[in-house]
């Protein structure tokens, strides 16, 4: 799967060599785990954790200049925390993948524009570690974590114009997280909200 992925990546990406933009993005995952037990019973101490992701790409827009398409390459950074007067725990976890998204541009102006994001992301897990009372558990094996974590979203990207081929952007997303090769009896999914910052290149 993953070697399927990279190698239509490379391809997609020859095939749309001109991009308009070029990007990189940053900031805070705001994450909460939705953990249920091999007998479909949730966990209710669980808090939402903080994060950082980081993720470098790049924008062609489309015939009518009002939708455009992205790609990337995106980390992410999962985290969340739990416990109660027995006992603390915490999940640390990185995700590698690539993350497409299509906008469309509602006020344009110009130096300023608002723009609705739908964005799908594919990653796998490539770091991952889970604390209890101090003791740390490895969790790139874990079924729950490892394979594919397909995760859509949806959010808002305000654009502001330093010059004419250079600018900056702050967005917001709501994503959930969802990992359909899971096989075990224990499920999990994310639901993540997420502030960036980006700054950007545009090419003639």
């Amino acid at each position: 799967m993953k070697k399927l992925i990279f190698l239509l990546a490379i391809f997609w990406s020859l095939e749309n060599a001109q991009a308009q933009e070029v990007y990189f993005s940053m900031g805070k995952n705001f994450t909460t785990y939705n953990f249920k037990d091999s007998s479909g019973a949730s966990n209710p101490n669980l808090k939402s954790g903080t994060g950082n992701f980081y993720e470098l790409g790049y924008i062609k827009s489309l015939n009518n200049e009002k939708f455009a398409y992205s790609l990337g390459l995106a980390l992410n950074e999962y985290n969340n925390v739990g416990g109660n007067s027995a006992n603390s725990y915490s999940w640390e976890t990185q995700y590698l993948g690539f993350q497409g998204g299509i906008t469309y541009s509602i006020i344009e102006k110009s130096d300023f524009d608002i723009l609705p994001k739908f964005g799908l992301n594919l990653a796998t897990i490539i770091s991952g570690k889970q604390s209890i009372d101090g003791t740390y558990y490895n969790l790139t094996d874990e079924k729950e974590f490892s394979g594919l974590l397909v995760t859509p979203s949806l959010g808002v990207q305000i654009k502001y114009n330093l010059s004419s081929d250079g600018f900056i952007s702050l967005g917001y997303n709501y994503s959930i997280g969802l990992n359909p090769t899971n096989t075990s009896d224990q499920k999990l999914s994310f639901s993540t909200n997420q502030l960036q910052f980006g700054v950007h290149y545009a090419f003639n």
